[in-house]
């Protein structure tokens, strides 16, 4: 397979590596509903990308189900929004440290693709083998990112280029752009095939039909004839460019619910043995019209749809009128998403400009694409990661999803500038979540809050390391067992309730850490020393067994012997090949 060069590749492609390990520090007054939420799985973070995504993944390596990001697009007009300037001072520096000399006169594209090369292939690993990346790109670096992200996910794993048009006009001498993309591509598209998975997401504006649908039953106590005036009213108050008109069929309903009397007229492809046989009139019982080419269905499947409580066939007034299907609104309110859509890019700055202010934010993503793009790969409960925060998209995303959901989606978000993590990204999701009353336009209807909590972390200014090498001594059990977990088996460690000398056991081996007197100091170094005593205490395993400590009071003989590997903290806590 062909792959990407450019000036710089060289010094960024195992700089990943290097980058430190980080602790995340909470703070408090920027977080939102950690009282009521304490098991809160929302993290806001501020700091660098790369830092970051370093700090969360012994946490959440292998357990983020759909990525999405805005990353820079590049387009070469340095006030064009905040994030595109990739000669910024965090970039420039970052390019003089890690790529050299070289970094202060590099082509603007090589300087995107140092930047990008290490975040992308950080994604990489928190994506679950089901898992999905979504980055959002223009033409100014579309062609470099699809190279750029088959070289680092596969080409195999490219699903598509979803092409979103924005407006209806573009200002441009030659041609009117007003498109821009969506690259996706996936972890493992084999095991997609393997499982049958299909990507589907809820059709727009349907949602809202049902919500109103289902007000009207119990306005009017399930009376059909009235509940179908409102509903088509409803529907020719609405402009021809809202979503929900594009339901206006659905204007029946019965106890089931809403729904379209569709036709099951045989195709008209010539057959002559199309099912032929009388559907009787419940009223005027007599045999109803029947189509020219026959029925859809066999009539068992016929009988068997009349006889459910309410019928699935709908009928006329009298046998004259051929007799339809029931087509239920909420049996039907998923779509695959096509690869070139409509969605006009002014309604996302007027949402962000509602909860933040006029001009808070250029060029802000809209929640209700992304929503649609993280709906239709994950399922309830899934985590959901996003390094360029910026406006909070994706957060205020998630949290739309999450009104139809029993289960929660969680999200991580995480943003470089300090003042745009604290007074947009923070403050657009906890609007969204409290509530808010619009800052712009005519109408200042209160908008209900979604729900929901965060916890707004930084990133501690010193790495998990010493310049000497030793383990910080502000670090806690809890972060070193993140970090032992991830070394072991490469895989994000879920938090245990009740903190364990067993961290957990991975392939059939268990993984013990002795640091910071989790066994409530039993002498020798306050517990963190492998010998009689702590080996009598630790929880038992029938396997191969792992211990991280300070120092080990029996030889190489006597640990085979009792099926234990030692490892002495902090020199032998190194990260294997998968970072």
């Amino acid at each position: 397979m062909p792959s990407l060069n450019w000036i710089g590749k060289e010094a960024v492609t195992q700089h990943h590596k290097q980058v430190s390990f980080r602790m995340l520090q909470p703070v408090a007054e920027l977080s939102c509903g950690e009282a009521a939420n304490p098991e809160n799985e929302n993290l806001i973070v501020q700091g660098d990308n790369l830092h970051a995504l370093k700090a969360l993944l012994p946490r959440y390596a292998g357990q983020v189900k759909c990525i999405y990001i805005d990353p820079p697009y590049n387009t070469g007009n340095e006030g064009w929004v905040y994030n595109d300037n990739v000669n910024s001072p965090e970039i420039k520096r970052w390019l003089g440290e890690v790529v050299g000399k070289e970094g202060e006169t590099l082509d603007r594209h090589d300087r995107w693709l140092c930047m990008m090369y290490p975040r992308l292939l950080l994604l990489k690993q928190f994506l679950r083998e089901d898992g999905a990346i979504f980055v959002s790109i223009d033409d100014n670096e579309v062609g470099n990112l699809q190279a750029l992200m088959r070289e680092i996910f596969g080409a195999a794993n490219e699903v598509a280029t979803i092409v979103w048009e924005k407006g209806k006009k573009g200002d441009s001498k030659l041609v009117s752009v007003t498109h821009e993309y969506i690259v996706a591509f996936v972890k493992n598209n084999a095991l997609l095939k393997e499982k049958n998975i299909k990507w589907r997401r809820r059709k727009p504006g349907i949602d809202d039909v049902l919500d109103f649908y289902e007000a009207l039953r119990k306005k009017h106590e399930n009376n059909h004839a009235e509940i179908r005036k409102e509903m088509m009213a409803w529907y020719r108050a609405m402009p021809k460019t809202d979503p929900r008109k594009s339901h206006k069929h659905y204007n029946w309903s019965d106890n089931r619910g809403l729904y379209f009397p569709d036709n099951f007229h045989g195709p008209d492809d010539g057959r002559e043995s199309r099912p032929r046989y009388p559907i009787i009139h419940p009223v005027t019982q007599q045999a109803c019209a029947m189509p020219s080419t026959g029925w859809r269905w066999e009539e068992d499947t016929t009988i068997k749809a009349l006889k459910e409580d309410p019928p699935r066939i709908h009928f006329g007034k009298n046998h004259t009128t051929i007799p339809n299907r029931k087509s239920y609104l909420f049996e039907i309110d998923v779509e695959p998403m096509l690869s070139v859509f409509y969605t006009d890019g002014r309604a996302a700055t007027l949402e962000v400009e509602a909860i933040l202010g006029a001009g808070a934010f250029q060029f802000p993503k809209d929640s209700d694409v992304i929503a649609d793009l993280i709906g239709m790969v994950t399922d309830e409960g899934d985590l959901i990661l996003d390094s360029f925060a910026g406006s909070g998209t994706t957060g205020h995303a998630v949290l739309k999803l999450n009104q139809y959901s029993k289960v929660p989606r969680n999200f991580i978000l995480a943003e470089l500038d300090y003042s745009v993590a604290k007074n947009k990204t923070c403050q657009r999701v906890r609007k969204a979540i409290e509530g808010y009353v619009p800052l712009t336009g005519k109408n200042k209807t209160p908008v209900a809050g979604l729900g929901g909590s965060f916890k707004f972390c930084k990133l501690s200014p010193e790495p998990l390391f010493t310049a000497q090498g030793q383990i910080r001594a502000d670090v806690t059990f809890a972060e070193l067992a993140e970090f032992v977990w991830f070394t072991e088996t490469g895989t994000g460690y879920a938090k245990a309730l009740t903190p364990s000398p067993l961290l957990g056991v991975y392939k059939s081996k268990a993984i013990y850490l002795l640091f910071n007197g989790i066994l409530k100091d039993r002498g020798d170094l306050g517990g963190n020393v492998l010998n009689n005593r702590t080996l009598a205490v630790l929880p038992v395993h029938d396997g191969q067994r792992v211990v991280y400590g300070a120092r080990s009071r029996f030889d190489k003989t006597k640990l085979a012997r009792m099926k234990l590997e030692f490892k002495q903290l902090p020199y032998e806590l190194t990260v294997k090949s998968w970072v």
